[in-house]
């Protein structure tokens, strides 16, 4: 990992919500809690590659978020993450995502930075 990568770090990305991401239970055309987490951790993990050194990538590990409002199909979410904790190679991230109507999530979001080798 690059020193470049420090606690304070900030990534946001703009993602348009489909209908494949609605829950198939529901009539409603709003994205899903598991599209959203999906959504979450890839923008974390594409903030953070360029500041990673060649032969490592970075797992999810852990996730605690709310679902606290809906967004529709064709609506845009705004996901912000701030790197709030490095402790070696575990990158804890605090997140937010809105929607056109405000906040729809908040929570935290933990990487692991490893070795591409550990998985051939």
């Amino acid at each position: 990992m690059k020193a470049s990568l420090n606690e304070g770090f900030t990534a946001e990305a703009t993602h348009t919500v489909t209908e494949d991401m609605s829950p198939p239970h529901m009539d409603a055309l709003v994205l899903s809690t598991p599209s959203m987490v999906h959504l979450i951790e890839t923008t974390c993990l594409t903030a953070i590659i360029p500041h990673l050194d060649e032969g490592e990538t970075s797992v999810g590990t852990h996730v605690n978020i709310s679902h606290k409002g809906p967004a529709s199909a064709g609506e845009e979410v705004v996901v912000k993450a701030v790197l709030s904790k490095i402790d070696r190679r575990r990158l804890t991230f605090t997140t937010t995502v809105h929607s056109p109507r405000g906040l729809i999530s908040d929570g935290t979001h933990e990487r692991a930075v490893v070795d591409t080798s550990r998985f051939s």
